[in-house]
Order: C-alpha cells, then sequence, then structure tokens
C-alpha cells in the first residue's frame, strides 16, 4: 500500500529528539499514526489522520468505441493529492454483447490497446496493470478480480438510454451492482467530470438494524469520497407525509453536518434526489442497497433503479456491509 511519506516528513521532524515509539495502523484507505513520545518525564500520544492511495478498478467494454468508466477514472484521479492505482478489466459480456461477424470490435488488436488504454493512462502518469477477461458470468469476473486487486471503487459504463428512460441495466450488472463487495460507480457519458458536490441520500425513517447500518455506510463512503477531491458534502433525506418526517436532530447528530448541508424534502425518492441534485449541481449522488438479502428481480422496479434512472450524473451504489 503507497503512503505519501512526505507528508509525515515535517510532523516527525518536531519531536525527532523525543519520539520514543510509532504506531501505524491501516483502515479502508486511510492511514492513522499513532506517535508515543516523553518530555521531562511525562508521556503523550498524538494521533494525526492520513489518506493512503485508493484502488480503482475501470471496466472496459472493447466491443464499444466509447470507454468512460476508463475516462472518467482518470480525470478524478488526477483531481486527487494521492494518486490511486490502476485496475483496466478489458472484458466482454458473453451475455450481452453482439459477437455476429458484422461486430467488427469484437476482436481488437495490440494498436487499440496502445491507442485507448496504454497511452491516456501514461500521459496521466498513472500506475497501472490491465486485465483481459471473457466471461460467460460477466459480473462474477468483473468481481473476483476486483477483489484481489482489493479496489476501493469498481467504475463501470452505463448503458445508453432506452425509449423514455435515462439508463438501462442488463441483468449482469444488476447482479454486480447488488453484489459488489465495495462502492460501484456508474458512469455517464453526459456526466460531469468535475467532484466539486458530492450528495448523500440516506432514510433515516428506517426501522430496521440493517437499513440503519446501510445509512452510516452510505454516510461514511459518501464523506470519505467528498474528501479525497475536496468537494462538498450534501446529505438528502426524501419523506412521503408528516408521518415519516425524518428527526432532523438526528440527522444533524449523525451526520455532523451544518444545517445548510441537510436537505430534508417531501416528494417520491427518486423525484426529491433528483430535484436536490439539479440544485447543488451535485457531480456525483451516492445512494444505498441492501445488498445480497432478496433475490436480483427485487431490485428492478425498486427505488434504487428508479432513483438511478431519474439522475443524469454519475451514481455510486453502496452497499450494506
Amino acid at each position: 500500500m503507497y503512503v505519501s511519506w512526505m507528508k509525515f516528513h515535517h510532523f516527525f521532524d518536531n519531536f525527532k529528539n523525543d519520539t520514543r515509539k510509532i504506531v501505524i495502523t491501516y483502515l479502508h484507505y486511510f492511514v492513522d499514526v499513532y506517535i508515543i513520545y516523553g518530555i521531562n518525564s511525562n508521556i503523550y500520544l498524538i494521533k494525526r489522520t492520513f489518506m493512503t492511495a485508493e484502488n480503482f478498478f475501470a471496466v472496459v467494454d472493447p466491443t464499444t468505441n466509447d470507454h468512460v468508466a476508463l475516462e472518467r477514472a482518470i480525470t478524478t484521479a488526477k483531481l486527487m493529492d494521492i494518486r490511486p492505482k490502476m485496475c483496466i478489466f478489458v472484458a466482454v459480456d458473453a451475455g450481452n454483447a453482439d459477437t455476429s461477424i458484422s461486430n467488427t470490435n469484437i476482436t481488437r488488436d495490440t494498436s487499440w490497446f496502445e491507442e485507448k488504454i496504454h497511452e491516456p493512462l501514461k500521459k496521466a502518469a498513472l500506475e497501472y496493470q490491465i486485465e483481459i477477461s471473457w466471461a460467460e458470468h460477466w459480473e462474477k469476473a468483473v468481481l473476483k478480480s476486483a477483489k484481489a486487486f482489493n479496489a476501493s471503487r469498481i467504475l463501470v459504463p452505463a448503458n445508453k438510454p432506452k425509449a423514455n428512460r435515462r439508463l438501462y441495466f442488463t441483468e449482469f450488472e444488476w447482479k454486480l451492482l447488488k453484489r459488489a463487495f465495495c462502492p460501484v460507480v456508474l458512469v455517464r457519458a453526459d456526466g460531469s467530470r468535475q467532484r466539486r458536490v458530492v450528495l448523500a441520500a440516506v432514510n433515516f425513517q428506517a426501522r430496521r438494524p440493517r437499513q440503519k447500518d446501510l445509512n452510516k455506510s452510505i454516510l461514511t463512503k459518501g464523506r470519505k469520497l467528498a474528501n479525497s477531491y475536496d468537494a462538498h458534502f450534501h446529505v438528502i433525506n426524501a419523506y412521503m407525509d408528516s408521518m415519516s418526517y425524518p428527526d432532523r436532530g438526528i440527522l444533524a447528530r449523525e451526520t455532523k453536518l451544518k444545517s445548510s448541508q441537510i436537505h430534508v424534502v417531501q416528494g417520491y425518492t427518486d423525484e426529491a434526489i433528483a430535484k436536490v441534485a439539479q440544485e447543488l449541481s451535485a457531480d456525483v449522488v451516492v445512494v444505498g442497497t441492501l445488498g445480497q438479502s432478496g433475490q436480483i428481480k427485487n431490485l428492478r422496479g425498486n427505488t434504487v433503479e428508479r432513483v438511478i434512472s431519474a439522475l443524469n450524473v454519475d451514481v455510486v451504489i453502496v452497499n450494506s456491509e
């Protein structure tokens, strides 16, 4: 794991004559540094937390000409103080790909890899590796490789709209969203390349423990995302009527945000989130699912799908842990 030690040097120099012990712990791509030192027989403990490098896992479909997940991974990586490591997963979804002989994109030569993959990454001076896969169960191949890479986020391209819907998903993509062990970023071709405003959608009317845990996970992941880009962090909680109005005191206490960063809006969840996202000019919206519980078919047509389809920005999906 890469750590920017230059950030530690100045801190260490202040105590180099008295330092007795240094303890370093890692947790979710943050590093906690504990320095125990003595002055005049007194013992002191100082803690400082620094970010470490993340691991971006970007999925590229070689049968298409647009590779928005890779492009977004590169552009957002350049916004971060500590550049992430990259794994570019070039994979054909065999269950959804056009494998007819008329599809000239089904095979790619080394010049394509050089132009579309290597050159942009080299130009951005990013550390990267490439994996190539042809899998019948696309989502299983993605998750297996992403876990081996210790990915902190998985970036996948959102499919182009069909009919009156803004987004649509294959069965394999739904399985990926539901079973992912880390946040999944659905990248829109027309989404913002900036990361100035991050909006997290929570449900503090929830009563079940897993739903409450999901709220905490959404807040943790959303705040971490905002911090990594030095972006403004906002939270939205939609409600339908006065009987389900969320407690603003609990919201303020749990989110540790100013009132101006907390948005409680009446209406359908998808419409309320889309409205606030537009008002804030949000660059990315963080939403949650209850992970592997239930059937995949239950995810389709539910609130999560409606929220994703209502937005025209990149969406981060967080599963319950």
